[in-house]
């Protein structure tokens, strides 16, 4: 062991023994009895000797038998305030998470007060043990995540309430009778609090702002996702009219500021149904023999200029939201869908990352800055694909040779260490009246890597450029950055992969990439295998937006940020300013003010991947409900107190087997197997079954299925 970790560990074991003391402060205690208390392999003569310095720091007092009592000044166990934000549990306590602190601080239901999922908090807690989540009670709610609600109005004759449908708003809103905008019994509304009451036993006060109509209806369930999750349906006035002044034709005086490409071969690649094209591809032979590869993205910041009315929308929404069957945009349609998308045959203002290949397919030159160009053609990505493996169509000699330097880029990615992490994307087929009639996987092809690998370039080099700025102080910058895995979430998966055949090395995080890389190959061949991939993902840490660049380990990349996508992220806006800003000579913006703005982004992000999920969960048990009855093949996807997810083969659907209706009691041996307590027999996780949909809550999106015997 290292001085650095003796010392840790040293300081760790005294801190363990005073709060002993302190838990229990009446009591008297030698070093055997707190050998005891102390979970690992710490000796006596240790525990001792930490006592010794507890006693000398005046902590604890040393009696006359050997023992030690709490000293006086330390019986009350000190308080300490926190700030952060409340993740609530659907039975009603809280976890705050504080960006300073290295564990969340529980909060029972009783301590929680008047404040909800996601809310900015106050937090008064007492300072625990490494081995329990310090216990705490909210004091202050110091930032709403929202103040609007959908759910049901109930009128009487002399007040109306509204009942929230979300189950993390666990209280009704008292509408006055005049502020109801004339909505009928039953129908569902948005209501916007108007005062929150200090006790939360008291119902907040409301106004219904808009009537949405008859419950259970799909565009209703849609909008209530959104709603929920604090996306505002419609932009202000003052931004619509801003928007609508803005000229569609770009002046000579512009285009002369800018670099143009407009008789450079030029497309984009996209999805079928999209209208945001956000980027485009380049490509030009030189005469040296080189070749120019032009990545040029949508310059959103000429048209969103900074502290106006549609610049603080834009930061406010920080993100693009796409649900099933729509996409709530971060900016207006009449932006995002045209004056800034890159469409076919116009010219548009852009800002590029320009690299020069050589021969051999290395990066010899590189160009950042804004331009001017003209998209030859739109191709969907099966446009694309068809053409690529056909080697024949309109662009096809372009088309070979960017998805030939695509795949040397990422070769050398994987070749430094980055992660293979492909997880599978839920599609739908939906008929006139948005049901969903079919359920699939999205398969990731040639064209798709090809748009990725290029967009992952221009992301990274111009990170490094900033990043590796030697004219004078840092630069304040905002980064993509994805932190190392929790070594004990690596350990835990590491012991449950080897029980399926897969070794993992997790010594070092170099070798976690490996093992996780060399797993996503052979699950392709190994179904027993596949459901480790959702599992290894869950011991990743989650990437943000941050002025402290500590690299992407996912990616293998030291210097990592978002460029490419400007139209849908907030942070990419940011991103083209600084680096514009930067480009003539060093600017340096207030880095407080830059990270509250990361922090900001990355707190949107999450709402909007909630929103996603919970409309892909609502999708899914709708095509459910029309199958009660129908058997399905599946696979145990996670395992519960009260039962076992199962993971349909074909639809990726989910929906839970409860144990109560098993033959036998059944037991959790740690957070992967279940076992019969009479028969023995186990699942784990990835075990094949057969299952028979039961039932489906629409309200709650729960799917309930039952286990079909192997011998029927």
């Amino acid at each position: 062991m290292t001085r650095r970790k003796k010392n840790k560990a040293s300081k760790t074991l005294k801190q363990d023994i005073f709060f002993i003391f302190k838990r229990s402060p009446k009591k008297r205690y030698n070093a055997a009895q707190i050998k005891k208390k102390i979970k690992g392999k710490s000796s006596v003569d240790a525990i001792d000797a930490r006592l010794g310095q507890l006693n000398e720091e005046g902590k604890i007092t040393k009696l006359s038998n050997e023992k030690y009592k709490l000293a006086i000044g330390h019986r009350i166990r000190p308080k300490i305030t926190a700030e952060g934000r409340v993740d609530m549990t659907q039975r009603g306590s809280a976890y705050i998470i504080c960006d300073d602190l290295e564990h969340d601080i529980h909060v029972s239901p009783r301590h929680v007060g008047t404040a909800l999922h996601g809310d900015r908090v106050k937090v008064e807690y007492s300072p625990d043990t490494k081995r329990q989540k310090p216990e705490g009670r909210i004091v202050e709610v110091t930032k709403r995540a929202t103040e609007s609600f959908i759910g049901t109005i109930h009128i009487s004759q002399k007040f109306a309430f509204v009942t929230p449908d979300s189950r993390r708003m666990p209280i009704d809103i008292y509408v006055p009778p005049k502020k109801t905008k004339g909505a009928a019994n039953g129908e569902k509304v948005i209501v916007q609090i108007t005062e929150w009451h200090s006790s939360e036993k008291r119902s907040p006060t409301g106004r219904v702002t808009m009537i949405l109509g008859e419950a259970g209806t799909h565009d209703i369930e849609m909008k209530s996702i959104l709603i929920q999750q604090g996306f505002n349906l419609d932009f202000p006035p003052a931004v619509i009219n801003q928007t609508d002044s803005m000229p569609i034709e770009i002046s000579e005086k512009e285009i002369a500021k800018r670099r143009d490409f407009r008789g450079v071969t030029t497309f984009t690649i996209d999805p079928d149904t999209a209208k945001d094209f956000d980027d485009a591809l380049s490509i030009r032979y030189l005469e040296n023999g080189h070749c120019e590869v032009g990545i040029h993205i949508a310059d959103v910041t000429h048209y969103v200029e900074e502290n106006t009315a549609l610049d603080k929308e834009a930061l406010k929404r920080s993100t693009s939201v796409y649900l099933v069957d729509r996409v709530l945009p971060m900016l207006p349609e009449r932006l995002s869908n045209e004056l800034c998308s890159l469409r076919p045959n116009e010219d548009k203002l852009t800002f590029s990352a320009v690299f020069t290949f050589d021969k051999n397919d290395k990066i010899v030159e590189r160009w950042f800055g804004r331009t001017v160009t003209h998209s030859n053609r739109r191709f969907a990505y099966e446009e694309a694909q068809e053409i690529l493996e056909k080697g024949e169509g309109e662009f096809a000699d372009e088309l070979k040779n960017l998805n030939r330097l695509a795949r040397k880029l990422r070769q050398r990615k994987f070749k430094k260490g980055a992660i293979n992490f492909e997880s599978p994307e839920v599609k739908f087929k939906l008929d006139e009246a948005g049901r969903p009639i079919d359920v699939y996987v999205k398969e990731r092809k040639d064209a798709h890597l090809l748009i990725e690998d290029f967009m992952l370039l221009a992301n990274r080099e111009v990170a490094t450029l900033i990043a590796k700025d030697k004219r004078g102080a840092p630069i304040p910058y905002v980064y993509r950055v994805h932190d190392a895995p929790d070594p004990e979430k690596v350990r835990e998966f590491a012991m449950y992969a080897l029980q399926l055949g897969h070794k993992m090395n997790f010594d070092t995080p170099r070798q976690i990439a490996a093992s996780y890389t060399k797993l996503m190959a052979e699950a392709q061949s190994n179904d027993a295998l596949k459901l480790l991939v959702p599992l290894a993902i869950r011991t990743m840490a989650k990437a943000v937006y941050t002025t402290e660049n500590i690299g992407h380990y996912g990616l293998a990349f030291d210097n990592y940020t978002h460029f490419t996508s400007p139209i849908r992220r907030y942070a990419d806006v940011l991103v083209h300013r600084l680096l514009y800003k930067n480009l003539e000579q060093p600017f340096r913006t207030d880095t407080d003010e830059l990270e509250m703005k990361c922090k900001h982004i990355s707190n949107q992000e999450r709402k909007a991947m909630e929103a996603e999920r919970e409309s892909v969960k609502y999708k899914q048990a709708e095509y459910l409900k029309e199958r009660i009855g129908q058997q399905f093949d599946g696979v145990v996807s996670g395992l519960i107190e009260r039962g076992m997810f199962v993971e349909l083969v074909h639809s990726k659907c989910e929906g839970l087997i409860g144990f109560e209706t098993l033959e036998e009691p059944m037991a959790l041996e740690g957070r992967y197997v279940a076992k019969g307590q009479w028969s023995g027999d186990t699942y784990r996780m990835g075990s094949p079954v057969r299952v028979e949909i039961v039932s489906v809550n629409m309200e709650r999106k729960e799917v309930d299925m039952k286990l079909v015997p192997s011998d029927s």
